[in-house]
């Protein structure tokens, strides 16, 4: 009755289950992993509500691609950004998640493959068999900071390969993807005629201040960038993100007739979110300057507690909401992660969710609370410091 491409394993992980059981006994919890903004305590500007008020949003006059107003607001943050972008490459999606689904359709057959980055975000995985794509992993490297696998990544590829998908900075790791390895990609792809998908929700949250480029710029490739308010703005709850068509003029006209009439066949994105937009953007550095200085505040408190102990250790972070540690890998990181949460209410995530290449890695969220980032992190280490010590 149900088709093949729904057939997960529906039981909850070991993880998962510990947790439920954890939070239906009524008992503490330490989250280190929450990553929904609207649910870390920051302070939203109740007027932002006000935007979705305009008497247009009563009407329904839905644009495949969305309303102008929109897409030219789009166009304002990249200018912003040094980035020149016309409204006629923008299309509008309710999420990056639909905006991913868009562009598997457009640009694979069903068995096609698409290389993605290792680690990296695990909705890839469900998104590609929901539309029957498969996916190939390409190794991100760490030595002083992470790099693209170029060989790894030129391995991978195949007659079957319709497009290479990377994670600007990538989630969890932190890392940009260089100038100089951007510059290979576009040649990679033009001369292999491979499209590239640029995933950039991230791109705002630079750790040093400097602004990194974004792939939406001219490109020799089709090139496909994504981002959207969520993270922008951190309101995710808001349902607004966006694609930007850019490379060669024939295909990138192609590829956005193509996307037109898949978005036309949706017309998923709210006509009030739509209008509020320009004044979503134009009031985002209110709530980023909140997230930066959340972030910027764990991380000194984690670089202050790993200090005073020799067993954790963090890895370099360029950007994003995420910090990986490198734990001694004497047990599962899933093990680790349950008595993490079932013996001190801390809960982290073990790395094997975003595909690290081994064990010995747990991820934690930067915009935790600061208080509740800094008493797990203290949990944390002492639990892991115990298990480690030698027994006398």
């Amino acid at each position: 009755m149900f088709a093949a491409r729904t057939g997960w394993t529906l039981e909850p992980n070991r993880f998962s289950a510990a947790l439920e059981r954890h939070r239906a006994a009524g008992r503490e919890v330490l989250d280190l992993s929450e990553s929904n903004p609207t649910r870390c305590g920051f302070a939203y500007d109740p007027s932002l509500l006000s935007a979705l008020q305009d008497p247009r949003g009563l009407a329904y006059d839905p644009h495949p691609k969305g309303l102008r107003l929109a897409r030219e607001a789009v166009c304002d943050y990249y200018r912003q950004r040094g980035t020149e972008v016309d409204p006629g490459q923008v299309v509008l999606t309710a999420s990056t998640s639909e905006g991913y689904s868009f562009l598997f359709r457009l640009l694979c057959n069903p068995g096609d493959e698409v290389l993605v980055p290792a680690p990296s975000y695990p909705l890839f995985e469900f998104l590609a068999a929901l539309l029957d794509v498969k996916l190939v992993l390409y190794p991100l490297l760490y030595d002083h900071g992470w790099q693209i696998d170029l060989h790894g990544l030129s391995e991978a590829l195949t007659t079957r390969t319709g497009a290479i998908l990377v994670v600007h900075p990538n989630n969890p790791t932190g890392s940009f993807v260089k100038p100089a390895e951007m510059d290979i990609l576009d040649e990679l792809c033009r001369a292999r005629q491979l499209a590239l998908i640029a995933d950039e929700v991230f791109l705002d949250y630079t750790h040093d201040g400097l602004a990194r480029p974004s792939f939406a710029g001219a490109r020799q490739a089709l090139t496909f960038t994504l981002s959207g308010i969520s993270k922008i703005c951190a309101l995710p709850q808001m349902k607004l993100a966006w694609i930007v068509v850019s490379g060669a003029p024939e295909l990138a006209r192609e590829a956005l007739a193509r996307l037109e009439v898949i978005a036309d066949t949706y017309l998923s994105v709210g006509t009030p979110v739509q209008l509020a937009l320009p004044e979503f953007l134009a009031r985002r550095e209110g709530i980023q300057k909140q997230v930066k200085e959340r972030i910027a505040a764990n991380l000194a408190e984690l670089d202050r507690q790993l200090a005073q102990q020799k067993v954790v250790t963090r890895l370099d972070v360029e950007g994003g909401w995420y910090a990986v540690l490198r734990v001694p890998a004497t047990r599962s990181d899933e093990d680790l992660a349950v008595e993490l949460l079932e013996q001190h209410s801390v809960i982290v995530h073990p790395g094997h969710f975003y595909d690290f290449p081994g064990e010995g890695y747990l991820v934690a969220s930067l915009i935790t609370p600061t208080g509740v980032f800094a008493e797990g992190i203290k949990r944390l280490l002492y639990a892991i410091g115990t298990l480690t010590r030698p027994t006398e």
